[in-house]
């Protein structure tokens, strides 16, 4: 495992980038409400990437044999990520989204992810999304040169478990620069104490994804989309982090 400890110029490069993707993930999620497409959100990332001066990462991602076809992944309900925007599919009330966004400038990367609330939403559903996000803060409490991978990990875990969820394990966090997945792997899972230690310099993709049932999941026959198994709704969000000599810094956050 090779971490790439990112210098001042690449940093500033990252807080561009991350910038830009945070800007457009937001956009998306204002817009997203009942009678809206995957396709017209898909497209305002697209053209608030592009018009600041930036190209879509996930556009063209190769995965295989597979190329992504679109700018954001758009996932709803159980879909767990990875879902792919369509000319004819409408958003719901009462629906989650989960609209997962990466922008490249300037030779680097940043990634972002939430899930938005669609018109007039269960109790059960906005408890999980509530719980999908706090999870992610409790992972910024770790988050601290000296202290380790695991526990970030454990500390999301810990969170989903006792609001009565399941963390996704099958999939993972990862690290971000000039490549969209770099060294090392985020599990929101883990044991305190062990894993990589946290160094100032390194930027990582911290993302739980959670479900409300099992936690497993499955491929959809698209070859990209990822379900819960048993269907029930999942939630997601991610910041590009900035570990630095105090507190992280997220560099996608822009609200």
């Amino acid at each position: 495992m090779a971490i790439i400890i990112k210098n001042a110029a690449g940093i500033e490069a990252m807080r561009a980038a991350g910038r830009i993707a945070g800007e457009a993930l937001c956009k998306a999620g204002e817009a997203a409400a009942p009678g809206v497409t995957t396709w017209e959100l898909d497209a305002i990332v697209r053209a608030h990437i592009e018009k600041s001066g930036a190209t879509p990462s996930f556009l063209g991602y190769k995965y295989g044999e597979l190329r992504f076809p679109s700018s954001a992944c758009i996932s709803i309900n159980g879909e767990v990520i990875h879902g792919l925007p369509n000319r004819n599919r409408e958003l719901r009330d009462g629906d989650i989204v989960s609209i997962d966004v990466g922008a490249h400038f300037r030779g680097y990367h940043g990634d972002t992810a939430e899930t938005f609330l669609v018109g007039n939403v269960s109790g059960d559903a906005a408890a999980l999304v509530i719980a999908t996000r706090e999870s992610f803060y409790k992972a910024m409490e770790q988050a601290l040169p000296g202290k380790r991978l695991g526990d970030m990990g454990a500390a999301v875990e810990a969170h989903v478990r006792g609001c009565g969820y399941s963390v996704v394990r099958d999939y993972l966090g990862h690290g971000i620069g000039r490549s969209l997945h770099e060294d090392p792997q985020v599990p929101n899972y883990g044991t305190p104490g062990r894993g990589a230690r946290l160094m100032a310099g390194m930027t990582l993709a911290v993302e739980p994804m959670v479900c409300a049932g099992s936690g497993e999941v499955k491929l959809h026959a698209n070859g990209w989309t990822v379900l819960s198994a048993d269907g029930s709704p999942a939630a997601h969000y991610e910041h590009t982090v900035l570990i630095t000599d105090n507190e992280p810094e997220l560099l996608t956050k822009v609200s």
